[in-house]
Formats: structure tokens, sequence, C-alpha cells
């Protein structure tokens, strides 16, 4: 069945080299029901990611128009033919790769490189093939990343939530989808930080703070974050970071002082070539970078390929931070509930409606040191 929604619709540029966040804005979309193996869930809450800035920006393009959102929990409303992984009324977290479990990179064990997922969230489409998003004059609206959560309601690729506990409050669970996985998951998962191991991390964002948030769980000592805002420098101290530094060229060098010859991990959050080229400049010999922020993709970075292999050095990519996230998802959720992971903290600020979701993407472009949330049922 086809219902009317409302959404915040991001429609194309009209010119001009500085970001128009209001080319986002709420409009009465037309969202069909779930096919076979899909879901339709009521949202919740979302929340702002870069991801969906970059989109507004250009520096990652996609298809438009297009419903943005892609961290988010809800409840689910209905379910299609075929779908016994969750039924009406569960609590749910979105996770941005509907993993198809069949294809090499899912038999590999690496469900956050799955062919098909790629393949829909390029396009604008679900996994699960096609749209399901019309404005009112009929024109194809895309998803993003298989979800467009900054809606009222949601139609996905059953794939693309993991179940909560009934007790969760959604709010926070919203977070889990990518920051937590993102930041979280790349402690974890890639670098996989070993207790009393020095960390820097380069990029206070949400992402950056969840990072800051998994070396603190795991016990990695000193944890110092660098970033060019004092203000997520603060938020970074907040939340266990025991040295902060402003970015610049001589953050690497305070870094190899501070930690008597460079760091064992390092962290790019930021998405930035800075910020990738002092995180390596700050390892020690027998380092590890772990590069979790997504640059823009004419962005290059020179390497010098002797000094990794003299210094032993290793580069690491890290997509959702390498997460299984019906495996790692619900691991987060019980640290969070032991209070090891205080992940409520990452969104300090009183949410937004839909309406408002362009001026919070232009704090999120200026730094809002954070993340923050979007409230659907906010009038």
């Amino acid at each position: 069945m086809t219902r009317t929604i409302e959404a915040a619709v991001l429609r194309a540029p009209k010119g001009g080299t500085e970001p128009d966040f209001s080319r986002i804005a709420v409009e009465e979309v037309e969202l069909d029901g779930p096919g076979d193996g899909e879901i339709l869930v009521d949202i919740r809450f979302a929340s702002l990611c870069h991801s969906d800035l970059s989109v507004l920006t250009g520096d990652r393009p996609r298809p438009l128009p297009m419903v943005l959102g892609h961290e988010a929990s809800g409840i689910v409303r209905e379910v299609g033919r075929a779908v016994d992984t969750v039924r009406p009324g569960d609590p749910v977290v979105f996770t941005y790769v509907a993993a198809c479990g069949r294809c090499g990179y899912c038999r590999d064990g690496r469900p956050v490189l799955c062919s098909r997922a790629h393949a829909g969230n390029s396009a604008g489409e679900l996994s699960s093939g096609g749209h399901r998003l019309r404005d009112r004059h009929g024109e194809t609206v895309h998803h993003h990343l298989g979800i467009s959560a900054f809606a009222q309601q949601a139609v996905v690729d059953a794939a693309s939530v993991v179940p909560l506990p009934s007790e969760m409050d959604l709010r926070t669970a919203a977070l889990f989808g990518c920051a937590v996985s993102t930041g979280v998951g790349a402690v974890l998962n890639a670098a996989k930080v070993g207790l009393g191991r020095s960390a820097a991390v380069f990029g206070c964002g949400g992402v950056g703070l969840a990072a800051i948030l998994g070396l603190r769980a795991v016990g990695a000592a000193p944890i110092i974050a660098v970033d060019l805002r004092p203000e997520n420098l603060g938020r970074a101290k907040e939340l266990g970071a025991d040295i902060v530094l402003p970015a610049g060229e001589d953050a690497a060098e305070e870094i190899r002082r501070l930690t008597g010859g460079g760091v064992h991990h390092a962290f790019d959050a930021a998405g930035a070539v800075p910020a990738i080229a002092s995180g390596y400049a700050s390892l020690r010999r027998g380092g590890k970078l772990t590069m979790v922020g997504l640059p823009n993709p004419a962005a290059r970075w020179e390497v010098p390929p002797a000094a990794l292999v003299a210094n032993d050095i290793t580069l690491c990519g890290s997509y959702l931070g390498s997460s299984v996230p019906v495996r790692d998802i619900p691991r987060f959720v019980e640290l969070h509930r032991a209070g090891r992971l205080p992940v409520d903290r990452l969104a300090p600020a009183a949410a937004i409606g839909l309406g408002e979701i362009g001026d919070g993407m232009a704090r999120l472009h200026h730094g809002f040191p954070g993340r923050i949330v979007v409230d659907p049922a906010l009038r």
C-alpha cells in the first residue's frame, strides 16, 4: 500500500560554490509498502552525519533528488513476505550495509563490503533493487545508503536493520548504526587495540568521539585527541581523552615527544589529507594508522614506501569499523548497558525536527562537537 509521508528531500544545486543548506527541505512524498524481504519502519530518531553532509556539499556525489539519513532507529510497522528476522513492534537500529549473505565478500566474513549493498547504495536504490519513494509530481526520489531516515517512515531491505532490546532508549540507539559502529568498530575490529597501547585520534566529530569511547573501553593509554576546533577538543576531554592537542604542523612532533617516539595507533576520523598525514607522522616504528574518515574522492596523499618497510608501518582503511553489524551492534549495546560505552553523551543537544535539518547541517559543517539528533515527530 502506498502512503504519503513527510521527508526532508535534498534537491540539485542551483549554482554557486558555497554549500546551500536550503536545498534540503520538508516535502510530502509517496512511499510504497514493503515488498518481499522488505520492512516498513516508523522512524523514531535519526542523526546528522558527515556522510549526509558530504552529499549536500558535493564531496560525495549521489543521484538527486534524495532523502538523506542513514543513522537512525525506529519501530517495525509492517513486514513483507519472507521476513523472519523481525516482527511488527520490534525496536531496531539501521545499518547502511544490507549484506546479502551470498556474495564473495559476505561468504568471506566481510559483509560491510557486500557487492549487492554497494551497488544499491551507489545507485541510490534499496539493496533489494529499485526505489520506493516518489515526489508529488511522480518523480523518483533516491534512497541514501538504502535507508533515507530523514522521514517519518522508511521502507528498507530487512537486512538493513538489527533488532534491539525492548528497553533500549531509541534516541541513543540511533547512534549505534554509524558513529558507534564506525568509531568503536575501528578500535576493536580493524586496529585491534590492546590494553595499555597508546593512541591518537585525528578529528573529534561524532565518529572520532566514538573512537575515544572505544579506546577508553579497551584500556588504551594515553589517548590523545587532535582537532582544529577547541570545542571539539573540550568534548574529547570530557569523553575520555588524556591529552588534547590543536591540529597543525606541530601536532605529530608533539605526540612523538609526549609518547617517547610516537603512538602505537593513530586514527583518522577527519577524512582530510592533512589529518591523515599527521596521523602517519605521529606513529612509532611498528605502528598502525587506521583511516575511517571519507575524504573527497579526488584527494591524494603521497606515502614514502621505503619508510613503510623500514619502520614496519601498517596502513589500514576501515569501512563501517570493519564491523559485522548483526554481531557487533548487540556487543556494543551490551557494553553501553554495562556503563562502559556512554554513547548517550555523543549527542548532548536537544533534538531537532525535520524542518530544521538544513540548519543542523550548517551547524555540522561549521564544527558542531558531536551528533545532532532528529525527531520526525517534532513540529
